[in-house]
């Protein structure tokens, strides 16, 4: 099997993509993916590979890895398998349509979020879905039906010594509901056998609402699909909280795309699914018997998550997907796992109605719990008042950190250095003793409550308990007394030789 990515020369240089393959394409053209001609799991040698790259790289400028064979359960098997196709920021230039790629990849992840945030003038952008025939659908090139279905011919990874098992974990959950219409989802699926796989949405996840709703209802099952290997958009919508309860993530996808995402029509329900997709896993999740176990499984937060007694699971009931069809894994709390721009913009675009002079807002993956946010200071208290309100609203929220204008809420050291320079932990820091926090924190003693913490790391006014005078930060001085030095600097930048 051939994947390189000389097979897609005519891929535009930058997207957005239909498809994952056009995507890979563009980020090795740029030099963003790491190919490997085999890898052996069965001593989790990709495991320790996404750990030792992020070790030696940097998180945010990890490459992408592609394995052309994988060894599982004893056995060699043909991929590719991708790892962290969204690790490297670029990737979030690359998938927004970013006209020029450089390696700078803070100004790559801002530039991002400056395209998103320009097509969020008038509100989140959509566009329905396109439906499109079957006999031009990729993801149909291949069907299995009945007692064809084995989806242990693919190779999924156990990823961690300590996972339950094999697991589907960057599989997009299509769930439709009476009520609230369509919900693409992310949620592990482990492998539980050639026709069967468990189904994790969290509680009070959108998914889990419509199956809780539909057993309420008295339903017997529900039609779902499992989508691999979406298009980036896609799959950042299924990933994220950009849509709300009831809103489509298809259409929103189309929106951010600027053009409706071609589906089709699953073989055994009336589901539409991605028609670019790698391979759709179609199925029904039964409502009216036992629940299954489930887990553990290696969380976001890189702790090994809780095993449950009880969770939904779906009996196969088709697969179709692309020949030679490609699988990602996704190395959960080890590496990115998605496009995450959307989340930000839009995140950043709410908090601005909220909070008074709100600049900047970053969620940093790569520090689960953390949330950073620039304020353009006026008064004594607007940072800790800042904070309450994103403390308040955003259940990841753990730690908020508020820094002045002028730091770059994307470069932890800028970030840190406001920390050690302008904070004084009392009075600049405020701890809520109790408020809804994320199910998955391992330091949470009850699940889905924790304590937060407001770091107040803007320059403090005196009647806040701050000095009678800040002095001026050496670069501002720099900046202000002789301006021309950085216009020579970058003028010279090549003869360096740098």
């Amino acid at each position: 099997m051939d994947t390189k990515a000389s097979d897609l020369a005519n891929v535009a240089s930058t997207g957005p993509y239909d498809s994952l393959r056009e995507f890979i394409a563009a980020l090795e053209s740029h030099g963003y993916l790491l190919r490997i001609p085999k890898i052996n799991q069965d001593k989790y040698e990709a495991t320790a590979l996404a750990y030792s790259l992020v070790d030696r790289k940097g998180y945010n400028t990890a490459p992408a890895m592609l394995f052309e064979r994988v060894k599982v359960d004893g056995e060699w098997m043909d991929g590719p398998v991708l790892g962290n196709p969204y690790g490297p920021w670029q990737a979030e230039a690359l998938g927004f349509g970013v006209e020029t790629i450089t390696d700078d990849y803070i100004a790559m992840y801002r530039a991002a979020m400056e395209k998103i945030d320009s097509m969020c003038t008038r509100g989140i952008p959509k566009i329905d879905p396109n439906p499109i025939e079957r006999a031009v659908s990729p993801c149909k090139e291949n069907v299995q039906l009945g007692d064809d279905v084995d989806i242990l011919k693919f190779p999924w990874l156990k990823t961690n010594p300590a996972d339950g098992g094999r697991y589907i974990n960057c599989g997009s959950v299509i769930i439709e509901d009476a009520e609230l219409g369509r919900n693409v989802g992310t949620y592990r699926c482990q492998v539980k056998g050639p026709n069967k796989i468990g189904i994790n949405p969290e509680p009070f996840q959108h998914g889990w609402t419509m199956l809780m709703n539909a057993k309420k209802r008295g339903e017997e099952s529900v039609k779902a699909a499992v989508v691999i290997g979406a298009d980036p958009i896609v799959f950042a919508m299924s990933s994220s909280k950009v849509a709300g309860a009831g809103q489509d993530e298809l259409a929103i996808a189309g929106g951010f795309r600027g053009k409706a995402v071609d589906v089709v029509k699953c073989e055994t329900s009336d589901i539409l699914v991605p028609a670019h997709a790698e391979i759709i896993i179609e199925g029904e999740i039964p409502l009216d018997g036992d629940f299954e176990e489930e887990g553990p499984f290696g969380e976001m937060y890189g702790y090994l998550g809780l095993k449950k007694d009880e969770n939904f699971f779906m009996n196969i009931t088709a697969v179709t997907h692309r020949t030679n069809p490609w699988v990602i894994n996704n190395y959960t709390g080890v590496m990115r796992g998605f496009l995450t721009s959307p989340m930000s913009a839009t995140a950043q675009k709410r908090f601005k109605m909220m909070v008074p002079g709100l600049q900047a807002m970053h969620i940093p993956t790569d520090a689960t719990g953390y949330t950073i946010i620039s304020i353009d200071k006026k008064q004594a208290g607007a940072g800790i008042a800042a904070g309450q309100i994103v403390a308040g609203s955003l259940s990841i929220a753990k730690v908020v950190i508020v820094v002045d204008k002028d730091v770059d809420v994307l470069n932890w050291t800028d970030v840190m250095s406001a920390v050690g320079s302008r904070w004084q932990p009392h009075p600049g820091t405020l701890i809520v003793p109790q408020v809804t926090g994320m199910r998955l924190d391992p330091s949470a003693p009850v699940r889905g409550m924790t304590s937060k913490v407001i770091i107040d790391a803007t320059r403090q006014f005196p009647e806040e308990g701050g000095p009678d005078s800040f002095p001026p930060a050496n670069r501002t001085l720099l900046e202000d007394m002789c301006p021309e030095a950085f216009e020579l600097v970058d003028g010279k930048w090549d003869e360096y030789g740098i």
